[in-house]
């Protein structure tokens, strides 16, 4: 068993009719062996042969390398003299370019600046006015958000409405003419109801008129593809509008109490505008419940009209007052009348008494010329022993009184 010939005879594997032995696996063995130390021989000779040439090749291309570091060493100093002559011409190029470009500079930069500083004189007062505005926008923004946020709230949104209504009726009309959240007998409460004069029924306004269905609408417009969504609001809106209006008749108009007809007052003019324009059916059905759809400027035409009604109503209630004072003040007129026909006689008494006045200061003012010239001549000697002396000497009564008369004679 430890013959090394029965070792290299045990057999490994059988291909058919020929058997591989361990015999035949070390053959192969050594003959790879063989072969790998022939390749690693002649490999290491052709490396070495490699290197050989390499080292020539490398020798050549170090001596041509060498003559042409001399030949671009030569070329350099052309180069560099070529180009020392170059830049000063280029120097004195660029420097006479340079001042040339900054006087031109100088002369476009203050003229930039002055033109930079208009338009900054400009922009600041643009930018005052954008600033301006810009906090109007901001002003306007928010407050159609507090609108917004009003008509959101349904609560809020009636309020808004009532807030509108009661404005312009209470702008419109005397306090003890109207009176909100007023008590029917019915047990129901308009939110206004006006007081009608001479006894007459009470008209009643009602302010809370149903937006949901029109917000719906117009979100339903301003959506992409909503035709079918539109329709759909349509119809909510005017079931809604029916309803509010059959509300309004049936709980508002009572026989005897108020007016046979009521207002739906809607607190916008385009939702009014829309209504007449596209829901002529609504309207046909609010006449026929007899409930008037107005819109702000309605409403205060309407409340107008109702001023002028009280107005010749109080009128006709005062007429007797009024004729009991026309009547005094004809008779202070006629006092009046007969006081100053009285003053116009006392006028013409005084203007006569001041005409004589006149004459008489006429007359003495030509006698004290006449005696400033001395004129006196016999015909006034004659007329002054004509004036008896009785009429130039005072009377004893005169005397007495301590009064003095005298008499002028007249020419």
């Amino acid at each position: 068993m430890n013959d090394p010939v029965s070792l290299f005879a045990i057999p490994i594997a059988r291909f058919g009719a020929a058997t591989l032995t361990s015999g035949h696996l070390v053959l192969m063995a050594g003959i790879i062996v063989v072969v790998l130390l022939v390749s690693l021989i002649v490999l290491l000779a052709r490396a070495s042969r490699a290197r050989v040439y390499a080292a020539a090749e490398a020798e050549q291309r170090m001596r041509e390398l060498s003559r042409t570091q001399a030949e671009l060493h030569g070329r350099l100093g052309t180069m560099a003299e070529i180009f020392g002559s170059r830049q000063a011409e280029l120097t004195k190029a660029l420097s006479e370019r340079l001042d040339g470009m900054t006087s031109r500079l100088g002369n476009s930069i203050t003229e930039q600046t002055k033109s930079t500083h208009e338009n900054l004189s400009k922009l600041q007062e643009r930018l005052a006015v954008i600033d301006t505005a810009q906090n109007n926008i901001q002003s306007l923004a928010g407050q159609v958000v507090q609108l917004q946020q009003i008509l959101s709230n349904k609560q809020t949104r009636g309020a808004f409405g009532q807030a509108r209504m009661e404005a312009i009726i209470a702008d419109g009309l005397p306090p003890n003419s109207y009176e909100f959240q007023a008590t029917l007998t019915n047990g129901y409460r308009p939110d206004c109801l006006i007081r009608m004069p001479n006894g007459a029924p009470s008209l009643v306004i009602d302010a809370k008129f149903p937006l949901e269905a029109w917000n719906a609408i117009r979100a339903a417009a301003e959506s992409e593809g909503g035709g079918e969504a539109k329709r759909s609001a349509e119809a909510a809106f005017r079931r809604d509008i029916e309803t509010h209006i059959k509300a309004i008749a049936e709980k508002y108009l009572l026989n005897g109490e108020t007016q046979e007809t009521a207002f739906m007052f809607v607190p916008s003019e385009s939702i009014f505008a829309e209504i007449h324009e596209n829901f002529e059916a609504l309207v046909q059905r609010a006449h026929r419940a007899r409930v008037v759809i107005v819109s702000p400027s309605l409403l205060m035409l309407s409340i107008q009209v109702i001023q002028a009604v009280l107005k010749d109503a109080r009128m006709r209630e005062q007429a007797h007052l009024i004729q009991s004072e026309v009547a005094k003040l004809m008779l202070d007129v006629s006092r009046l009348d007969d006081r100053v026909r009285k003053l116009q006689g006392h006028f013409f008494s005084a203007q006569k008494d001041v005409e004589l006045i006149l004459t008489s200061a006429d007359k003495v003012t030509k006698r004290g010329n006449r005696i400033e010239a001395l004129e006196l001549g016999p015909s006034e000697a004659e007329e002054r022993q004509k004036v008896p002396d009785r009429e130039l000497e005072p009377s004893a009564a005169s005397l007495g009184s301590g009064q003095l008369r005298l008499r002028v004679v007249d020419e």
